[in-house]
């Protein structure tokens, strides 16, 4: 059973005066009054005054298999003994290990990889590469999409809180999503026709030089809220990228490394090969990590040179093998399938409960919650969406939030938790929702 918090904060309160004195305002923290991480073990995090934490949320979306897992702890302190750093001017025994292994793994021809250190650079060296190898600079993207905080990154993304001052837009274009709970075009699936697939044709007839470079889509819109497109979608957009002589670039940054079940990749769940995949996060399982990978042709045809000081470093490398490793010994993808399921059973069962749960979607340890003031006119309820992480919080779980309107509750707990922790985190968040105030 999860401890409720203690009352005493006085650790806390002197980290977090710290905090707000010397670091920048801009990079938000949850809570009233933030939390202050002490130590975390698999599925539990503690905080610096000793109170427990069921942790369905992992350092957002990134503890695949578990906090300080001793598979690679252990890996990880071996190499830091042993060479912790060569930069990608030298080769070493680690980058090539796990470069060998994300060959073995990824759908189609994807072999070739390149190592960054974090989901935005991966995607900035795919949106890179793809216009190296194409006569076209255009790019579409998806509205309500995430894809990193750097300017390019910001100019893909598509939620206006994350937008905010150098974007860099040009080239740019952005589809409709397939978000059924709100449909843009305000139709019904499956009657609609996967209409909102045939707005990235008709957007690159009238908003791009006719062609377009590439495609890029996260599988499961993460920051967006979880959004999951019908099982039609990217099957449809496929072609018409590519009759418009674009690559197809699958965003695994959150979807990646098993999250969704049975798949090593999301994009794989709706039967579609990338030309090009970028993914961190669980690939790291917290350690900084990015990878880039596409086919050999591909590859060969970024123009110049390229470096990463911390890209491929032996450290990160030595841990993302062992976090594969772990997720193929300890039967993770059908885990995350099995256990997954049994999740969203658990929540729609919430949701016959509560009439503020509007929607509930996502696939495998990738689940979300949309909490509405009235199901009818689907108002946001985003006040009870920020008291709800309060009272789960105080209640001893941590969840996540997202979407535009930031009214999403993102659930995305490690993929080899069991049955028992679904319950008991289930038992946490139905007592969170009974104690929310009328609104």
């Amino acid at each position: 059973m999860t401890a409720p918090p203690k009352t005493s904060a006085s650790r806390s309160e002197e980290v977090v005066r710290k905090h707000r004195e010397f670091l920048w305002p801009a990079a938000t923290t949850y809570y009233r009054e933030p939390l202050v991480a002490a130590r975390a073990s698999m599925q539990y995090l503690w905080d610096v005054e000793g109170n427990r934490y069921l942790d369905f949320f992992g350092g957002i979306v990134t503890i695949g298999i578990g906090h300080c897992h001793l598979k690679v702890t252990s890996k990880i302190q071996a190499q830091v003994e042993t060479l912790q750093h060569t930069s990608t001017l030298y080769t070493n025994e680690a980058i090539v290990a796990l470069a060998e292994k994300l060959a073995q793994i990824t759908p189609g021809k994807l072999q070739k990889t390149y190592f960054t250190n974090s989901g935005t650079e991966a995607n900035e060296a795919a949106i890179l590469l793809a216009r190296m190898a194409s006569p076209s600079y255009d790019v579409v993207a998806l509205r309500h999409a995430y894809a990193g905080g750097s300017a390019l990154a910001r100019g893909v993304t598509a939620i206006s809180g994350w937008r905010k001052g150098g974007v860099i837009a040009v080239g740019l274009a952005h589809a409709l999503n397939p978000y059924c709970y709100r449909c843009p075009l305000k139709l019904r699936y499956p009657d609609c026709g996967v209409a909102c697939a045939a707005d990235v044709e008709n957007l690159i007839q009238t908003a791009t030089s006719g062609s377009i470079a590439a495609f890029i889509a996260e599988p499961i819109q993460g920051v967006g809220g979880f959004i999951t497109p019908p099982p039609e979608y990217f099957k449809i957009v496929y072609r018409i990228v590519k009759n418009y002589g674009g690559l197809f670039i699958s965003d695994e940054v959150q979807t990646g490394f098993g999250r969704t079940g049975k798949k090593w990749f999301g994009i794989e769940q709706w039967e579609v090969i990338p030309d090009i995949i970028t993914c961190a996060k669980s690939l790291g399982n917290g350690v900084p990590i990015g990878a880039t990978i596409t086919t050999d042709e591909l590859a060969g045809r970024f123009q110049g040179h390229t470096i990463s000081t911390f890209g491929g470093n032996p450290v990160t490398c030595v841990a993302a093998r062992a976090v594969i490793d772990v997720i193929e010994e300890e039967n993770l993808l059908e885990n995350t399938h099995v256990v997954g399921s049994y999740f969203r059973s658990r929540l729609e069962e919430l949701k016959e409960k509560y009439p503020l749960i509007g929607d509930v979607r996502g696939m495998g340890m990738m689940q979300a919650i949309e909490l509405v003031r009235d199901r009818h006119s689907k108002e946001p309820a985003v006040a009870e969406t920020s008291e709800l992480l309060e009272r789960a919080r105080a209640n001893g779980l941590l969840i996540g939030r997202g979407g535009l309107y930031a009214n999403v509750i993102r659930l995305a707990p490690p993929m080899n938790i069991t049955k028992a922790d679904v319950d008991e985190g289930i038992r946490l968040l139905d007592k969170s929702l009974g104690q929310l105030s009328p609104k």
